[in-house]
């Protein structure tokens, strides 16, 4: 049992809270009995379960190899408030297309709490995959992690160039939705194509003009009451529900 939390594996697993030294690594931590059980039945691979002392793993993650930690250096890796005294380093996956008939497209989201929601709603939805723009905040920044409550390992997550991919998309026969408040149809008016790739943008700055100038279809929600527009996480919950009707 570890019980130093100046132990040079600590202090590697500690690094890992950064996105710079995860790249680096290409593994990334994960917390809690939920995520780290949905993590041991998916094809991603789980390179280590850490545990605090008092602490047994679960079932499904027999034959992975176990570190077991003092309750004080479990404290020092953990970056939640009330850790359970679990955790995991896996390696990231890498995902080379997108499949399907459902695209989910993400334009420079910053907020992690936001890109986790919508990747759970995502799966949630039946999506087939969701691809990351550039400037998308990192994928395996902690609070995405927990945000998307285990949809990180159900749903294909690709790192793309989005207007490199909305050519492709095309080739393949699809129709690019993207989201905007002005020049946009009512999305209930919209007939959904048998293939559909929708882009969602910045919490503040929208989908990126040039973006926008690639779509077929520009698509907004209406607002009702006095709100200036919806959460992101919530407008792509919509329309994602929408487009799989």
């Amino acid at each position: 049992m570890i019980t130093s939390v100046k132990n040079e594996k600590v202090k590697a697993l500690r690094k890992l809270h950064n996105r710079k030294d995860r790249s680096d690594s290409e593994v990334f931590l994960i917390e809690g009995f939920h995520l780290v059980e949905e993590a041991c039945k998916s094809d991603w691979t789980v390179k280590e379960i850490i545990v605090q002392h008092g602490v047994e793993a679960p079932r499904c993650c027999e034959g992975i190899a176990v570190l077991e930690v003092s309750d004080n250096v479990f404290q020092h890796i953990s970056q939640t408030k009330a850790p359970q005294g679990i955790a995991a380093v896996l390696s990231m996956k890498y995902n080379n297309k997108s499949a399907g008939s459902r695209i989910l497209l993400i334009d420079s989201i910053q907020d992690p709490g936001n890109l986790g929601t919508i990747i759970r709603t995502a799966d949630a939805a039946g999506f087939d995959g969701v691809v990351l723009g550039q400037g998308t905040v990192d994928l395996y920044n902690d609070k995405v992690i927990r945000s998307s409550q285990g949809s990180l390992f159900h749903i294909p997550i690709l790192h793309r160039k989005l207007q490199d991919e909305i050519v492709l998309l095309k080739e393949k026969g699809f129709n690019i939705w993207a989201t905007a408040l002005e020049d946009a149809k009512k999305y209930s008016e919209v007939v959904v194509n048998e293939k559909v790739a929708l882009i969602v943008g910045n919490e503040g700055a929208g989908v990126k003009k040039e973006l926008l100038e690639t779509a077929d279809t520009i698509v907004n929600i209406p607002i009702y009451g006095k709100a200036e527009s919806l959460n992101v996480s919530i407008a792509a919950g919509i329309l994602m529900y929408y487009i799989r009707k």
